[in-house]
């Protein structure tokens, strides 16, 4: 009992330096729906890095890809590297140019800038309006779902109170300081998560023998755990690896990173902030995937009668002493929220920008409607499925899929009609379901990569129809 008391007031005290943080910003901000969308376009490059790679990773980073490994072993590597090498790329081509034309564009939202300069653009900036309320809403609920399951590990917490804390927590940050909010706090909050994913994994990897010992414990408990292809992978290899690539480039269609592009102080800054977002980024996914491998060998049981998504939060309740449990509790349930956050303002910005224009400059109007969008988000995290990993990479892909290709267009200013945008956008998101849940060759090859695959071939189908040879 007095651990959990020592545990919950370090929780506590670092909860409230991460609100602190996100009720300061509102010192920095300007009444204006500008500022509450993209903090004026001043982000500082290190804030952006720092910030992507929180909002980025968060629960999917905790919870999922330590769950991942602990399931699948050593090979989850490549689900890793993949990512970072797809995720780089996109900043690389992509990045800099949106920023360049989204602000010559006065291009506050993602979807604003897909239908800029087109025929058409209302029903272009609905459509993807509702694509983003609906699949980013969803992935904001696993994040949601994310935090509330560490607090059910740690306090034994009903799973609907955090989730309901969270939302409320989601709330003070959005109305505090809108998106200058998110990513300050995302900034403390990433120097948390790299700190201590290092140190439970040091302590983790001592407590197993050393790697040597956990390699061999490894092989004793399952020879598929330390084999670097793996039977998840099952059309082999190089498919499932250019698969995660892709998925990592899917980053393109995710407008609660896209933005912090958008928010940055300059383009020319960009290729810092994407040299240090990778370099972290990595850094904090290894750890994950560490931690994830340390807890199959020092709680083999969860895979039978337990959740092994919930290895990190186990793993420190039994190796860390109190105040670093509830450091690494308070940073993994606030980066939780604040990817939440980020998430429900995008949405909230699809919702009062792109679907209602007409209030588009009122600043109290885009605060309705993220209480608006932040009750929809508790209602699906409430009644929906409790897999974070599965939560996650479904709602990523189908954004992926249904925003990813057109804006690629956009952003290099090649012509797009309104008939193929929009056959774009349905057909990529559709042939990433039929993918998932229709034939169910996700372990083959992750969905993005024929969702959007489909929509650039949708284009270029146009293209061909249009101009012959």
């Amino acid at each position: 009992m007095a651990k959990q008391v020592g545990i919950a007031l370090t929780f506590i005290m670092f909860l409230l330096l991460f609100t602190a943080v996100g009720i300061y910003s509102a010192t920095r901000k300007q009444n204006t729906t500008t500022d509450y969308l993209l903090a004026s376009r001043n982000v500082n490059p290190w804030l952006t890095a720092l910030s992507a790679m929180a909002t980025g990773q968060s629960g999917l980073l905790f919870i999922g890809q330590v769950g991942n490994a602990y399931k699948i072993g050593i090979s989850s590597l490549w689900l890793t590297i993949g990512w970072a090498i797809g995720d780089y790329l996109a900043w690389y081509f992509i990045f800099k140019r949106l920023r360049q034309l989204s602000e010559e564009t006065a291009s506050d939202t993602v979807s604003s800038f897909l239908s800029q300069n087109m025929k058409g653009s209302r029903l272009i900036a609905i459509i993807s309006a509702i694509i983003t309320i609906v699949f980013l809403g969803s992935y904001a609920a696993a994040q949601l779902v994310a935090g509330s399951k560490a607090l059910n590990a740690v306090f034994g917490w009903n799973y609907n109170l955090g989730i309901i804390i969270g939302a409320v927590i989601v709330v003070i940050y959005c109305f505090s300081g809108g998106i200058r909010a998110s990513i300050w706090t995302d900034a403390l909050q990433a120097t948390i998560m790299i700190g201590s994913l290092l140190v439970l994994l040091v302590v983790a990897v001592a407590s197993c023998g050393g790697t040597g010992q956990m390699w061999q414990s490894l092989a004793a408990i399952d020879p598929a755990l330390i084999k670097w292809n793996s039977s998840q992978q099952p059309w082999g290899f190089a498919p499932f690896f250019i698969g995660w690539v892709v998925a990592g480039f899917g980053v393109v269609g995710q407008p609660h990173i896209m933005v912090r592009a958008m928010a940055i102080d300059s383009p020319d800054n960009i290729a810092f902030a994407r040299n240090l977002k990778a370099a972290l980024g990595l850094v904090t996914s290894i750890s994950a995937m560490g931690i994830g491998l340390t807890g199959r060998v020092l709680m083999p049981d969860l895979l039978a009668s337990g959740d092994p998504e919930l290895a990190l939060p186990y793993l420190s309740l039994k190796l860390l002493p109190v105040v670093l449990v509830g450091l690494m509790l308070a940073g993994l349930f606030s980066a939780t929220m604040s990817t939440a956050d980020s998430q429900i303002l995008s949405c909230s910005a699809a919702l009062t920008q792109d679907i209602f224009p007409a209030a588009a400059k009122s600043y109290q109007f885009a605060k309705v409607g993220t209480l608006t969008v932040t009750a929809v988000v508790l209602a699906i995290a409430l009644l929906g499925n409790n897999n974070v990993f599965a939560l996650v990479t479904f709602s990523w892909s189908a954004l992926a899929s249904g925003l990813g290709p057109l804006l690629i267009l956009r952003v290099w200013q090649r012509p797009v009609n309104l008939t193929t945008a929009i056959a774009m956008m349905g057909i990529g998101i559709a042939t990433a379901l039929i993918w998932n849940l229709g034939l169910d060759l996700s372990s083959a090859i992750y969905e993005v990569l024929p969702g959007m695959a489909a929509g650039m071939a949708v284009y270029g189908i146009a293209q061909f129809l249009k101009h012959p040879k």
